[in-house]
């Protein structure tokens, strides 16, 4: 029984096809159409900077590397770097990596994919603004400074960054190791940022070489991105002794080559990124026995699976359920620590889990070498005290929010960009749309959906051992980068039923290879007129419309070629970033 207009119209409230411009380019401000991708397109609104996944996936399979690169670079600053050690909110949140579906897509490596694939003679894109004569100061030349920097030189103001190491890039340069992330790679893609015209002054420390106050008289507006450099000790006894170390100080010496003695047996305090790389880098100063060890399970360590799974190759051991109680030492030299085990109980509120020490459970682990790798903390000295700064001071990155990770600083200094620009003058210049166009559809078979993911080849372990700078992943070859480009399910092309040319034959339904088009008998709405999600129809006297529920929808277009009344559309939705002052 068809639908009654009314009823079809409100099914309609929230389509595409009502709108009378529907053939052309669409660019929406709409709460829904802005919801619609959040929901629909999981992995770009799990990435802090908001990466366009889908279109980059794309252009790899297409094998545009150039622009997939670009894609990546306008939002990420650095594609070839976080294609190597980012941390993959994306990837969990992939709609391939659900139950029925199998496992997520391998974006990040796809991300590094497309640098390492690209020409040689690609060509980096910049649209810069006119200059505005403002000056603008950034301490410090990590992932939110730099990013900071760029989008301020965009926006055609005069940048100089400061920094207290003799060279830009903060922990990319003193935290992360060699073999995750080449040196050369991260100097290109802080090149590609300063050759804009930033000026950089190195081993400069605010507070010693040149006051904050003083780069607050002198520029339009100063950024605090420091970062996070004062180390979280353990807060035991012993940790004078000779041998213990603390997370980025040890980091630090052995990226610059540096002599650090560990001994065979080093005991890793933490539970992260540094604490992982801690652990592989004894293991090429030489310690062949070496365990990372956290006072939570191993379930709560934030980091991804093949950190883990590359920390087991290698030898090291993890260690859950355990925490550091004291440090013991002769002669001014640690000889071991006494752990307690611990136990999760729950929380004061019903999700939340603590972790308390286990009475009398005390044991004591003959070491060499400790290294405390519980994280660092900003140094809030910069904050000026008691002067009227009028606005000027700016924070991004982890000296605002605390230690988190390399994409979530870029968004940080990018985020901090725009507040920059629109204080210096007095209006936004930039926003961001949904744009929505009309697509013919896709290319993609069903069979990609049983494409299993690629693995990363490696180097093996006695290279590993012998050159403790030799990067461990290899990256994709072409073949690998197309082959796992498949596997996308290009969320960003959303499939729609126009409800007044719909006859209700129930084809779609027939040929769909799950339950991705549904009965439906009501549309519920949230408080901000965005969608809610549909209340199914079980009997066909219920039914008021035919939907597409792009969540379960693998895009395999088999409803697009059984629909004899051609009423189904595909339109391709995304976020893009657009001058406020042009007419679009």
């Amino acid at each position: 029984m068809e639908p009654s207009l009314e009823k079809q119209n409100r099914i309609c409230s929230e389509s595409f096809f009502l709108r009378p411009d529907n053939n052309c380019t669409v660019f929406s401000r709409d709460i829904r159409d802005f919801a619609r991708v959040a929901e629909n397109i999981p992995c770009q609104n799990a990435c802090p900077a908001g990466t366009n996944i889908p279109e980059y996936i794309r252009c790899i399979y297409e094998k545009r590397y150039g622009r997939a690169y670009e894609i990546n670079r306008h939002a990420n600053i650095f594609p070839g770097v976080l294609g190597r050690i980012c941390s993959r909110p994306c990837e969990s949140a992939c709609r391939h990596g659900e139950s029925d579906n199998g496992t997520g897509v391998a974006i990040c490596h796809l991300k590094r994919s497309c640098s390492d694939l690209k020409s040689e003679s690609h060509r980096i894109i910049e649209e810069l603004y006119a200059p505005t004569g403002r000056k603008i100061a950034i301490i410090g030349a990590g992932p939110a400074g730099l990013a900071a920097a760029r989008d301020l030189a965009v926006f055609g103001h005069d940048v100089t960054v400061f920094e207290a190491m003799e060279e830009p890039g903060g922990m990319l340069i003193a935290g992360i190791p060699e073999f995750r992330l080449p040196r050369h790679l991260v100097r290109l893609e802080i090149n590609n940022i300063l050759r804009q015209g930033i000026q950089l002054k190195t081993s400069t420390l605010i507070g010693r070489d040149i006051g904050v106050e003083e780069l607050i008289d002198d520029h339009d507006a100063v950024i605090a991105a420091s970062g996070c450099v004062k180390p979280v000790r353990l807060g035991i006894e012993g940790e004078e002794f000779e041998g213990v170390y603390n997370g980025l100080e040890f980091m630090k010496a052995f990226n610059n080559g540096d002599a650090v003695l560990t001994g065979d047996r080093v005991a890793v305090i933490g539970a992260g990124f540094t604490a992982v790389d801690c652990a592989r880098a004894a293991v090429r100063l030489g310690a062949s026995d070496v365990s990372i060890n956290m006072r939570r399970t191993l379930e709560d360590m934030r980091i991804d699976e093949n950190e883990k799974y590359e920390a087991g190759f290698e030898g090291i051991k993890i260690n859950s359920l355990v925490q550091p109680f004291k440090i013991i030492g002769d002669q001014g030299r640690v000889k071991g620590v006494e752990f307690v085990r611990t136990r999760m109980q729950a929380g004061d509120d019903a999700n939340s889990r603590v972790c308390v020490p286990i009475e009398g459970s005390g044991f004591i682990v003959s070491l060499d070498c400790v290294i405390a790798a519980l994280g660092q903390q900003p140094d809030m000295t910069l904050v000026p005290e008691g002067k009227n700064i009028n606005g000027k001071f700016f924070c991004a990155g982890d000296f605002l929010t605390g230690s988190s990770d390399v994409i979530s600083a870029v968004a940080g200094g990018r985020q901090c960009a725009l507040a920059v620009d629109e204080f210096l003058m007095g209006r936004k210049r930039k926003e961001i749309v949904a744009r929505l166009e009309i697509h013919p559809g896709t290319d993609r078979p069903r069979s990609y959906d049983f494409i299993e993911r690629t693995g990363m080849d490696t180097i093996d372990i006695e290279l590993r051992r012998s050159d403790p700078a030799a990067e461990v992943e290899k990256g994709f070859n072409e073949m690998q980068a197309h082959e796992e480009s498949k596997r996308c399910y290009l969320c960003s092309l959303q499939y729609e039923i126009d409800p007044l040319s719909c006859i209700y034959c129930s084809a779609c339904i027939d040929v769909a290879p799950k339950e991705c088009i549904k009965m439906i008998r009501a549309v519920k709405s949230n408080p901000d007129g965005t969608c809610a999600g549909y209340e199914q129809a079980h009997e066909w006297d219920e039914v008021v419309s035919i939907a597409i529920d792009n969540v379960a929808c693998t895009r395999c277009g088999q409803c697009l070629a059984a629909c004899p009344m051609d009423c189904i559309r595909v339109i391709k939705t995304e976020l893009i970033e657009t001058d406020i002052m042009n007419d679009i």
